[in-house]
């Protein structure tokens, strides 16, 4: 049911002008999609209180209530045509009057954490891109049919806007930074563990998938009690995140999940010093796909002991100064931070070596990102001794990767499987740290039971070659100019 909801909602803004991309589609679903889970959490606590002899009170004033200006009801439940908004009085109401009055909350509320806050900064960053009101007054009518107050419902609910993040990885632009592979994303979790009462950070959430499935694994971990679940739903998880549209999506990811106020602060992780980090700041398991190929202002490189302009390399240094001793660390890489022989790469790859076990490496495929031709590694690692030996698993699909054959888990079957025992195997090795160069520190993954073809061709074997190449490449170019003629 909801499937059909999604794609007719999807169709909607396919027609308006308003919106051009995935990107648009799933930042305008995001915010109607908010408000009307917002109605049904509040509709449920106010019901949970009553039953309780309790009183509760509104976050949401009135007026700016989904039932007062979304979908006023009839007596029978249905939409009241003669109260409901649309067309231009509809989009009149919504911009000029709901986005400013939710985004007032930000300054009103009490701290970053509370979900007053979150109403507050999504609605400060967000606008309506909509520009029909029957278009909206259509998506809202779709949008009021979604209910989040069942675990069911929400399940259903988060797969299908997980397909919505998927696509929008795959609709090129900017899109594939929000998304990474969720059976990467559930394989890093088995290995790292997570466990109930300890702390999970992502300082480069995006669209929060790392934050999801952690929670998702915690909380099957076990039978939780009461304290237990309250426990995950407060103190467990924190994000970073710079960008509004991913801050959006990471929020909303996080909600249809089961998160009711997801703890994800709207900032630039990077530009916060690294010598301000105190032990009450730092955590027990980080989880992380930080941006790379980004090039950092001066200002910011200030803080931080190693100075380079890399965004990955800075976000690597903030994840290990973050980390509680005994902390753990799953996080993905270009695959060039094993082997650069610059200043910095050499730097950090000591630093790591020397204040961190580097107990796994994960080397993936081409194509593991879709939308990008980048190779990167995963790297494992735990803060509070130093690397004696790594164990490498090269990750071989026995096939190219991309929108059409994504990865998926069955792929990565056989690196969990190996990774208990860490034994050598066709695709796994394990490297002693004592044979490492101690001026370059390289740490390449080259798999040594990989056979190596061996050109045994002469000179004027290859020669030949290439012009024989050359001449049937002329052939058809003959060939193709007849046919056009």
């Amino acid at each position: 049911m909801y499937e059909e909801a999604f794609k007719n909602i999807d169709d909607v803004f396919w027609k308006d002008a308003g919106c051009s991309s995935e990107l648009d589609y799933i930042e305008q679903t995001s915010w109607i999609l908010f408000l009307k889970y917002l109605d049904d959490y509040e509709e449920e606590k106010e019901t949970a209180a009553i039953l309780n002899g309790e009183t509760y009170e509104r976050i949401i004033d009135k007026e700016f209530r989904w039932n007062e200006w979304a979908y006023p009801k009839t007596y029978d439940g249905k939409l009241n045509y003669d109260i409901a908004l649309t067309g231009d009085d509809l989009l009149e109401f919504v911009n000029k009057e709901l986005f400013p009055h939710l985004a007032g909350f930000k300054q009103s509320a009490e701290n970053p954490n509370s979900i007053d806050y979150k109403i507050g900064e999504i609605f400060s960053e967000l606008r309506n891109k909509l520009q029909s009101g029957y278009s909206l007054r259509d998506v809202i009518n779709k949008v009021n049919d979604l209910k989040f107050l069942s675990n069911k419902e929400k399940l259903e609910l988060s797969s299908l806007y997980e397909d919505k993040i998927k696509n929008m990885g795959n609709a090129g632009r900017n899109g594939g930074e929000y998304y990474t592979p969720r059976p990467l994303i559930k394989s890093i979790v088995k290995v790292i563990n997570p466990q109930i009462g300890e702390t999970v950070y992502d300082g480069a959430a995006g669209s929060a998938g790392f934050l999801c499935e952690a929670f998702d694994w915690m909380s099957k971990s076990k039978e939780l009690n009461a304290a237990e679940f309250q426990q995950l739903q407060n103190s467990t998880f924190y994000g970073k995140e710079k960008k509004s549209l991913a801050y959006v999506i990471g929020i909303m990811n996080m909600i249809l999940h089961g998160v009711e106020a997801p703890n994800i602060i709207h900032t630039n992780t990077l530009a916060e010093n690294l010598a301000d980090v105190q032990q009450k700041d730092r955590v027990d398991v980080i989880l992380a796909n930080p941006p790379f190929g980004g090039k950092e202002r001066s200002e910011i490189q200030q803080n931080f002991p190693i100075k380079t302009s890399e965004t990955a390399y800075l976000f690597l240094q903030h994840f290990i100064k973050m980390m509680k001793s005994g902390g753990r660390c799953g996080v993905v890489i270009k695959n060039t931070f094993l082997s650069n022989v610059d200043n910095a790469s050499i730097a950090l790859r000591k630093q790591l070596l020397e204040d961190c076990n580097l107990f796994a490496v994960l080397d993936l495929p081409q194509g593991s990102f879709i939308g990008t031709g980048v190779k990167t590694v995963v790297l494992f690692f735990e803060k509070g001794k130093s690397t004696e030996q790594i164990w490498y698993y090269q990750l071989d699909v026995g096939r190219s990767m991309g929108k059409t054959n994504p990865m998926n888990e069955n792929d990565l079957k056989d690196f969990f499987e190996t990774y208990k025992t860490k034994q050598s195997s066709k695709n796994s090795w394990l490297l002693d740290i004592g044979s490492v160069n101690k001026d370059t520190w390289d740490l390449t993954a080259k798999n040594p039971n990989t056979i190596e073809k061996i050109d045994n061709r002469t000179p004027r074997e290859i020669i030949d070659e290439i012009e024989q190449l050359d001449l049937q490449s002329a052939e058809c170019l003959e060939r193709i100019k007849g046919v056009l003629q």
